[in-house]
Formats: C-alpha cells, sequence, structure tokens
C-alpha cells in the first residue's frame, strides 16, 4: 500500500470514530493478553517443528518401518548406478525401467554424450559467472536461436532449471494488481511464480474453455495484467491441454498466455515438435513459450522462447532466471543441441514413442486398471487408491524387477494415489506386456489386503 492510501485510510477511520461515537462516551482499554511464553528451541533446532518438516519426518519414518517389517526395498531415492535408461542397475540387479521422462531415449545417446564431453573439455565444467559478465559462450545463443525458430519467436533464452524458468518468469512479469488464471491442474513451479510475483492466481476447470471463459468475464476487469497459464502435457494425468481453444479464449480477454511445454515438446506432434505441431497454432498464439531440457532433449535445464524484447529484458533484469545467476553448464546445453538434432534427424523416435505407448496402454485396459483420465499418452497413471497401497505395489514391483514410482497427496488429490509409467521409444514390446501383466496381478493382490485396502 503507497504512503498516500495509507494516509486516506487513516483519515477515513478517524472520521468514522468521529462520527460512531457518542462525544460522552468514555472508551477503557483493556489490556492485552500476554503471549504464552515460546520454549527455546535450541541450536540446530530451530525449523524441528516447522509442520511441513516435521510431517515429512514423520511420513519418512512410517516409510522406513514399514519397509524394514515387510522386507520390501523402499522405491524412494533409490541409487541408480547406470544411465537412466529403460534398464537401470539398481540394488544390485536389472530393473525395468519406468520411471524416466527419457522419452526418447537419449540422455546416454553417444552423439548427446560426446557433445557434452566436447562442451566440458573446451569450456569447463560450469560457466562460473552470470551471462551479463564472463558467463556468455556461443552455445547459449546457438540454441537459443534454434529454439526462437521452433516456435517463430524473436529470441529464447535457455536456464539452469525448468522449474526456475516458471517461477523466475512470472515472478518477473507479474505483480500486485495482476493475475496469472491456470488451469487447475498446473504445475507447482508456476504457483510458486505466483507467489513470487505477489500476484493473484485464479484457477478454472481443466481443460474447459468455458470454465475459462467464465473466470475471465468475472474476474479479468478488476486487474491489470492476466496472464493465462497452460500445460500442453499434464504429467500427472497425461492429458493433453486443449491449448489452441483455450489461448482463443483468452484473446477475447486481453490476456496473454504462456504454455510450458516441459513434457510436450519432442513427444507431441507429427515430428516431436510439441503442442504447437499439434495443433498447427501460429508461435504468436501464444506470447511466452516454456519447456525444458530434461525431458525428452535427454540433457538438463530450461527454457523461455517470446518476442525479442521482452527475451532481452529476462536476460538482462529477471532474477533467479539470468541475471545474477549461473549460466547452465555448456556440457548440458551442448547435450541438448545434439538432442534437438537427433530430435530432427530420427523422427522414427517419435514414431516408436507413439506405437510402445498404444501397446502399453492396450494391455493395462485389457486388465480392468483404472487409468484415471488419461488419454492415451506416453504418461500413463494407474490409479491406486491410498498412499501405503501404492507404495505397496511399487515396493513389490521393484522386488519383481520393475521401477515404477508411486505418486501420493499432495502432489495429486487423497484419493486419487497412483502409479506413474514413463513409456520410451526403447522399451520393449515384451517389458511393456509383461508389465502389464505383473502390475494386474499386483494391484489384485494389494486389493485383497485388509489393513491397506482401507487406507
Amino acid at each position: 500500500m503507497s504512503e498516500s492510501a495509507r494516509e486516506l485510510a487513516r483519515k477515513l477511520l478517524a472520521d468514522k470514530r468521529v462520527h460512531s461515537e457518542p462525544a460522552a462516551r468514555t472508551v477503557t482499554a483493556r489490556p492485552a493478553a500476554a503471549a504464552p511464553a515460546r520454549a527455546p528451541r535450541g541450536p540446530g533446532r530451530q525449523f524441528a517443528d516447522h509442520p511441513e518438516v516435521a510431517a515429512t519426518v514423520q511420513k519418512q519414518a512410517a516409510i522406513k518401518a514399514i519397509s524394514a517389517q515387510s522386507g520390501l526395498t523402499n522405491p524412494l531415492f533409490l541409487p541408480r548406478e547406470s544411465p537412466n535408461d529403460t534398464v537401470i542397475r539398481a540394488a544390485d540387479r536389472e530393473l525395468v525401467n519406468f520411471s524416466a521422462y527419457n522419452y526418447l531415449g537419449l540422455s546416454s545417446h553417444p552423439r548427446v554424450v560426446a557433445a557434452a564431453k566436447g562442451a566440458l573439455d573446451r569450456y569447463g565444467a560450469s560457466a562460473s559467472a552470470s551471462r551479463i559478465v564472463s558467463g556468455e559462450i556461443p552455445l547459449y545463443g546457438d540454441l537459443e536461436r534454434r529454439l526462437a525458430d521452433l516456435y517463430d519467436q524473436g529470441d529464447a533464452m535457455v536456464t539452469t532449471s525448468g522449474y526456475l524458468t516458471n517461477a523466475g518468469v512470472i515472478g518477473f512479469l507479474l505483480r500486485e494488481g495482476d493475475v496469472a488464471v491456470c488451469d487447475s491442474l498446473i504445475h507447482g513451479s508456476v504457483v510458486s511464480g505466483t507467489q513470487w510475483a505477489g500476484c493473484r492466481r485464479v484457477n478454472f476447470r481443466h481443460n474447459d474453455p468455458d470454465s475459462l471463459r467464465s473466470v475471465l468475464k468475472m474476474s479479468r476487469g478488476g486487474f491489470d495484467r492476466a496472464l493465462v497459464v497452460l500445460e500442453g502435457h499434464y504429467s500427472m494425468d497425461g492429458t493433453i491441454g486443449r491449448v489452441a481453444e483455450l489461448a482463443a479464449v483468452a484473446r477475447e480477454f486481453d490476456c496473454a498466455v504462456m504454455v510450458d511445454e516441459a513434457h510436450s515438446l519432442g513427444v507431441l506432434g507429427p515430428r516431436g515438435l510439441g503442442i504447437r505441431e499439434h495443433y498447427a497454432m501460429a508461435g504468436t498464439d501464444v506470447d511466452i513459450w516454456m519447456g525444458t531440457l530434461s525431458k525428452a532433449l535427454g540433457s538438463c535445464g530450461g527454457f523461455v522462447a517470446a518476442d525479442a524484447d521482452l527475451i532481452g529484458a529476462m536476460k538482462a533484469s529477471a532474477p533467479g532466471v539470468a541475471m545474477l545467476t549461473g549460466g547452465p553448464a555448456p556440457s548440458t546445453i551442448a547435450a541438448a543441441a545434439a538432442g534437438l538434432d537427433l530430435l530432427e534427424a530420427e523422427p522414427e523416435r517419435v514414431r516408436r514413442l507413439w506405437s510402445n505407448t498404444r501397446t502399453f496402454n492396450d494391455a493395462l485396459r485389457a486388465h480392468g486398471l483404472n487409468l484415471g483420465d488419461s488419454q492415451g499418452t506416453p504418461i500413463v497413471p494407474v490409479i491406486v487408491p491410498g498412499e501405503l497401497r501404492a507404495g505397496f505395489v511399487s515396493a513389490t514391483l521393484l522386488e519383481r524387477g520393475v521401477y515404477a514410482g508411486a505418486i501420493s497427496a499432495p502432489a495429486v488429490p487423497a484419493g486419487k494415489e497412483r502409479l506413474r509409467f514413463f513409456i520410451t521409444s526403447e522399451h520393449t514390446g515384451e517389458q511393456l506386456r509383461s508389465t502389464a501383466d505383473l502390475l494386474a496381478e499386483v494391484v489384485e493382490l494389494a486389493d485383497r489386503i485388509p489393513e491397506l485396502s482401507a487406507v
């Protein structure tokens, strides 16, 4: 609140007291109740009773106890001794892996690894500075130009983290008096960005243009800037964002549009070029295209593509994204560029990804498993209600040679706990079919255990 606004508020309150209180009335102020004494926490214990810290410690202790009592290996934080491919080495054995979003199998591809090694030899392991001073190298600009062209935008910016890209961009662009209008299933990084920005956040029903229109009719007039934030491919449910329709609704109300392509670049579209190719959209249908380098491109980091002036401002002035932060490791940018080369040169990888996706989805549906609202994409949720039950299924699969992570609240709603399977172009038909058979068996077993079925 500005100083003038505070002064006006004080005057209004003073005026209200003058007119509402009889002149002869005397008000005796009561002494404020003393705050209860707080017990000292002591060194190293200042956050031990923090609600989220305490709850997490309690949950981890319960998981550890269950693992010890059942003899099942805890699948969380499982140390891996190999690349994160379709088969990994962990717990002294090989596991068929469905926990990696390495959609096109590029993270350990020889050309990607060689590119990373070459950049290490030439530029070292770290940028060792922000780009605005001595951190700039040609690799950044080369990849940024390719990404800008991919989205038909004026420029692009690569970053160290996809999560920080969303949080930092929104935190830089919006402020008090603005609003972010988000799909109800939007990623937590966007929520963090709105908190950073200090703007309002309003949700509309997932993938529902009518809901978005209703929200904007009611609320758009109360804010200066409005940014509608969508995803191309929703990572918990395997649904495809109705981006073209929703962006058109946003334009009716003079809103900017931002699309998170983290799980859609390299996956959607005939050539894997993302949600824009999937819907044959113009680049200008969206103001800000965001994505990651860590999924289908097989590297690490994030990017944003937009108007050249906007990107230039973010490169120079956006804290947490570019300004005052070290540039991405040169090896990660070289690896991502090689991944993009392979995406363009080997479109059969995308076709193989979708063939495997159909095989796995068909096998699961044949067993009658609950796939929630998924739309037959390479992100396959299998709903196993109850946190302990979902954890039991994940741990049992691990014992039987299959690694798939369990997802529970708050990442998904309570009662919608699930196992999430990422399909890649490199899985074999035998791996997919045998996993579907095993999963059906273990889910049925979990349903028969009384103490777990009630959770």
